[in-house]
């Protein structure tokens, strides 16, 4: 699955700096899990989370509906460059 071209899809119309996201599928705690990292500007990531988290959350249904096809459990979490972590993984 290519998670970050998936990703892109989905945040690409929701974001104002479009160059400055930055998307990795990092290793996860065992070879089913995924975990990915989402980092933004500060403005486009407070977009991506949404009001108490709902942005977020549909973000990383619609992401691991695409992991089970490969049996894979998908973590994202998402950070800002400007502060720390805005959000920890599910």
């Amino acid at each position: 699955m290519e998670y970050e071209k998936l990703i892109h899809a989905i945040i690409d119309s929701l974001i104002e700096n479009k160059d400055a996201v930055l998307i990795r599928e990092l290793a996860g705690a065992t070879d089913n899990d995924v975990d990915i990292l989402i980092a933004a500007d500060k403005e486009d990531t407070s977009r991506l989370i949404g009001h108490k988290g709902t942005i977020a959350n549909a973000i990383r249904e619609v992401v691991s509906i695409g992991g089970r096809k490969e049996n894979k459990h998908v973590h994202i979490r998402f950070e800002s460059f400007n502060e720390g972590s805005e959000d920890k993984e599910d």
